[in-house]
């Protein structure tokens, strides 16, 4: 198991990037943040908040936090940092720039990942001079609760830093999941991507509103995949004769005419407008920040109760609840 870096570097501080720099610091991490925005620091304050009363939910320790200090520079941030994790917009120029920016002043041993939700990283470290020690490293919102983080490396990531990455969002406190081929969007937004397709086609078709669609998740399959995911789900389906059975027995669906995942409907403006419409109307007179907290306050009660019985992220909680416990005795750290 590495050891936690003493010292990170956030770049780029929207929700993301945000949620990283809470993270880590209720891993007792000090981090030095850069972004431009003249928001970022409002930004920090709400999401950090928000992961406190997350984390103190869990019942985990929040009184040994690592320090927060706001930059000017990304040469400032990275300055003595182990692991720089960049977090700007998906725009492969912008991600190309700021890549090399961090890859011309990192330390020679930080480890240096990206956020990105679907570039590649050999895409991403043609503007590095030092490809070996990069790789992606992609969350899930909120970064601070969701333990799955997809690490990618690219044609010329050593394998060390693969091992070392593994180690370093371990130590963290999440699930790294090694994808070792390059794919555009790697697994997990690929499995969502195809839910979101059918979804479109669902209002697009007049079938189904987004709530109906959201209803559809959340009171049936959403909470099985919580903790056993699609493969084990479908090998109950399949009785006693499993996963062998099962595709025996639905198998021949999958040449029924009846999905639309190889293409989506065209987004007209009036189907950004129903979408849109059918979304305010559900989340009626919740703000985004009450929607995340409501989120929050959900998945803290899903995790707890996945802990409770060993299953799927709670098992993860449980490994973060171990990690924390040689920390006790650290000296205490104020919250910004």
């Amino acid at each position: 198991m590495a050891e936690l870096p003493a010292r990170a570097a956030v770049v780029g501080c929207g929700v993301i990037g945000a949620a990283w720099a809470a993270r880590m610091r209720l891993r007792s991490v000090d981090v030095a943040v850069y972004d431009p925005s003249p928001t970022a620091s409002e930004v920090l304050d709400a999401v950090m908040a928000d992961a406190v009363l997350a984390w103190a939910a869990l019942g985990l320790a929040t009184d040994q936090v690592g320090s927060l200090t706001i930059v000017d520079s990304i040469a400032e941030a990275v300055d003595g940092a182990g692991l720089v994790q960049e977090s700007v917009p998906e725009r492969i120029d912008i991600k190309h720039s700021t890549l090399a920016a961090i890859d011309d002043v990192a330390p020679l041993n930080a480890l240096i990942a990206s956020s990105t939700s679907g570039y590649q990283p050999s895409d991403l470290a043609t503007a590095m001079n030092h490809p070996e020690r990069f790789v992606v490293a992609h969350p899930f919102n909120p970064v601070y609760l969701l333990p799955l983080v997809e690490v990618v490396g690219g044609v010329q990531t050593s394998l060390g830093t693969i091992d070392r990455a593994m180690d370093t969002y371990r130590a963290l406190g999440m699930h790294p999941l090694h994808v070792r081929k390059e794919i555009d969007a790697f697994i997990a937004d690929r499995l969502l991507e195809a839910v979101w397709r059918e979804a479109l086609w669902l209002v697009n078709d007049g079938i189904a509103t987004t709530e109906e669609i959201d209803d559809a998740i959340r009171f049936g399959f959403g909470l099985r995949w919580a903790q056993m995911g699609t493969f084990e789900t479908y090998r109950i389906a399949g009785g006693e004769g499993g996963m062998r059975h099962f595709m025996a027995q639905f198998g021949p669906a999958l040449k029924w005419p009846w999905t639309k995942l190889m293409d989506t409907p065209e987004l007209t403006d009036d189907l950004i407008d129903t979408i849109a419409d059918q979304s305010d109307a559900q989340a009626g007179d919740r703000s985004i920040r009450d929607l995340a907290q409501e989120r929050d306050r959900n998945l803290v009660a899903i995790l707890s109760a996945l802990e409770s019985v060993g299953a799927g992220a709670g098992q993860t909680l449980a490994q973060l609840r171990e990690l924390q416990q040689p920390s006790r005795h650290k000296h205490v750290k104020m919250l910004r």
